[in-house]
């Protein structure tokens, strides 16, 4: 045999000939036909949104029964199905308390609840706390005390108190401090706030506890 034929040919050095290169791209092309004739699978159609709901909420003392997405907010429903604007939306994502409602007596955030799991609870809006034409006593202070300036916060403050004073009916300062403590005011009339609050306490015990 040959000097030369026994040398490695310069194809062969990384083990990979022309001949075995030729094959593989040879054999992806077919692969690749192949696959190109195979008929696609028909696209499965995703449910995104979700199908709509019928739910029964208990709103400010109301039976409502409503057709929502489920991926709708209790705060989007309240405002945009049942036009109960005074629940504001701010941050929409807990942290402002612009959207604050009572759930159950106890202040949530509307925008961080689903409307299919308020299903069945006591919901409470700022616009329940009206007597009519009258304002309730949390609201009466708000106003006496000059408690909010540009008031788009107002609504989730006075429904903080007022979640406030139904667990506790006299608060001290520092209890009202941490009772409002979820909800900004970008304004800065804290203390005309907390000051809304303690007479707001004071007016519930006049009207025994209303």
């Amino acid at each position: 045999m040959s000097d030369h034929a026994d040398k490695k040919t310069p194809d062969c050095q990384y083990g990979l000939s022309r001949r075995g290169f030729l094959s593989s791209v040879s054999t992806g092309a077919v692969v690749a036909i192949t696959l190109k004739a195979t008929p696609e699978a028909p696209a499965q159609e995703i449910d995104v949104v979700g199908k709509p709901l019928t739910i029964n909420l208990f709103v400010n003392g109301s039976p409502r029964k409503i057709q929502i997405e489920p991926r709708w907010t209790l705060a989007y429903v309240l405002r945009e199905v049942l036009g109960l604007t005074g629940t504001k939306i701010g941050c929409e994502r807990g942290e402002c308390g612009a959207c604050t409602v009572l759930i159950d007596g106890k202040p949530r955030y509307s925008c961080m609840m689903l409307a299919v799991e308020a299903e069945g609870l006591p919901i409470i809006t700022v616009e329940g706390l009206l007597d009519g034409d009258k304002l309730g006593p949390v609201q009466q202070a708000f106003a006496e005390e000059d408690a909010f300036q540009c008031g788009f916060c107002t609504p989730g403050q006075i429904m903080a108190v007022e979640g406030l004073l139904r667990a506790n009916p006299s608060p001290t300062l520092d209890q009202i401090r941490t009772g409002v403590s979820g909800n900004l005011c970008r304004c800065g009339s804290y203390k005309n706030i907390f000051n809304a609050a303690a007479k707001a306490a004071e007016l519930r015990k006049q009207k025994g506890g209303a």
